[in-house]
Formats: C-alpha cells, structure tokens, sequence
C-alpha cells in the first residue's frame, strides 16, 4: 500500500450525485486511514476562456466559480455527516479533470472519482478521464461504482507478475481496515505458447495445469498472511477470461483490487478489453493500483 506521510485522501467532485457518492466513500476510507479528506474540484472554464464571475447587474453570489465554491462546500458538509472525526478541507483548482487529479495524485494516498460526473468529470468511465487517471496516477484510484455491499470481501485479481503483487499488497490492507475476508482470484485459460513459433502440446494434462496456477495463487498472497495475520483469506482458482470472472466475482464484494497491467490473464489491464469491461461493468467500487507502493 502507498504509504506517505501526512498524506491525505483526495476526492474529486462536481456537484452530481455520483460525486457525493464518492465523497461518502472517500471520508470513511480517510477515518479507518487516520488521513485527512482533500476535496477537489476541476474548475475547467478559465482555460476556456469563460467569464466565471457573476454577470452585470446580477447577485454577488453568482457566476460558475460561486458555483464550482458551492459543489466544494456541499462536499465538506457531507463528508462531515458521515464521519465528523476526519478532518475535511476544499478547493477549486484550475484546470481539466485529468490534468488536475493527475497533479493530486503526486501528493495522496488515495484518489477517488465518482463513476459518472457533470463537468469536468463528465464522460469518466466512457471517455479518456476514468482510463488516463487510473492508467498514469501517482497514487492508486479508486472508482465508486456498483451498489454497496457493506461487510463484503476485498477481492483482488491475481496473476503472479509484480505489478499484481502490489495491487494484492493494498489488497490486504484493505481489508484488514474493513475487518472482512480477502478473497483472492486468479482467472486462467487453457494453455497458451511460451513464446512466438512455439507450439502447444497435443496432449496436455488439464489437473496439472490447474495446479500450476493454484501454485501461484497460493505463492502470490502467501508473503502477506505474517504482516496480516487477521485477514481471512479464500483462493478463488476460475477458469475463464480476467474480464468476465472478475466482473463476475464483484457481486458479492465490497471492494475490487487490480493491477495497472500484468500478464497473463490480466495482461492489457487499462489497455483493452479487460479495462473496458471492469470498469464498465463491475458491480463493486474499483480499485486500481498502478505501481510499487513506498513502504516504511
């Protein structure tokens, strides 16, 4: 998991109610964090050289920046409903959506985004927004989506590459925060060719192959059981793509974990039709973790 210190938690909002949504998430990941809440708001309309203060003759309090100030505010409030112990600060910074959770990330321990948005957000997990923050965050990101499952497990797609270690890292975390199981899952095919011109045997022994991946299953979460001794943990071995069996797989969970990229089963991870398909289609809040976290 990354850790920085003093680092907060950033959420990105807009003033639509999947943004809300993300911000009720985001304080409860800041409360069991001990980290603070930093509220954003991408305030595109000066790049685009729109007057953002109030028109002639109207109130004071008028003009998109008195509104773009209101969703932030709105925001603050909300979070401090839902977890008034977290100490919650707001901002409107300048800029494109990309751009400016992009320059956030640097400094967080966690971005959250809604799953659809007004705005500057508007088109995320549909356009570029959702791929490209996920995809290039200095942090990992998390995606509200799907419906809540309170007290479902963490699950975490594994696939033995170095990338997917991190994601099972922050996995763990996570649920040694939420006091739930872990539920770790590999999804495998039918053998594939080592390399280019190689060919497949004509026989190959299905049990065996099952094995070989339970072996990684098993090697992959195994270094975390010492540093998280109260995680439950459950392997889930599944024959099929990574896209349909992790989709599958969140129904039940609160929380799914995957890597930036990886290979084998995950391979292409934000890149193609898995990305696609996760982010489309999971029925639980999405984390993605890009690269190595800092440890202590």
């Amino acid at each position: 998991m990354t850790i920085r210190t003093g680092a907060p938690v950033v959420v990105g909002v807009d003033g639509s109610a999947a943004g809300l949504d993300a911000v009720r998430v985001a304080v409860q990941e800041a409360a069991h964090r001990r980290r603070t809440l930093r509220v954003v708001h991408a305030f595109i309309w000066p790049l685009l050289g729109v007057p953002v203060g109030p028109a002639p003759g109207a109130p004071a309090g008028g003009g998109l920046r008195h509104e773009a100030e209101r969703h932030v505010a709105q925001a603050v409030a909300e979070a401090g409903k839902v977890a008034p112990q977290v100490p919650v600060t707001g901002v409107v910074v300048d800029g494109a959506a990309t751009a400016v959770m992009l320059a956030e990330s640097r400094d967080a321990a966690l971005v959250v985004l809604g799953h659809r948005g007004l705005g500057g957000f508007t088109g995320l997990l549909v356009g570029s927004v959702s791929v490209q923050v996920s995809a290039r965050a200095h942090c990992p990101v998390l995606v509200v989506r799907g419906e809540p499952h309170p007290g479902g497990p963490v699950l975490v797609g594994v696939d033995g590459s170095e990338l997917s270690a991190a994601a099972i890292e922050f996995a763990f975390a996570e649920a040694a925060y939420r006091d739930v199981p872990l539920v770790a899952v590999h999804a495998w095919l039918f053998p594939s060719p080592a390399g280019p011109g190689e060919a497949l045997p004509v026989v190959y022994d299905g049990d065996y192959q099952g094995d070989d991946v339970n072996r990684i299953l098993s090697e992959s979460v195994a270094g975390y059981l010492e540093r998280y001794p109260q995680v439950v943990v459950r392997h889930r071995l599944v024959r099929g793509t990574a896209a349909h069996v992790l989709v599958e797989e969140s129904k039940n969970a609160g929380l799914l974990v995957v890597g930036a990229h990886g290979r084998g089963a995950l391979s292409g991870l934000l890149l193609g039709s898995v990305s696609h398909a996760v982010l489309h289609h999971a029925h639980a809040p999405l984390v993605v973790v890009r690269h190595q976290p800092e440890r202590h």
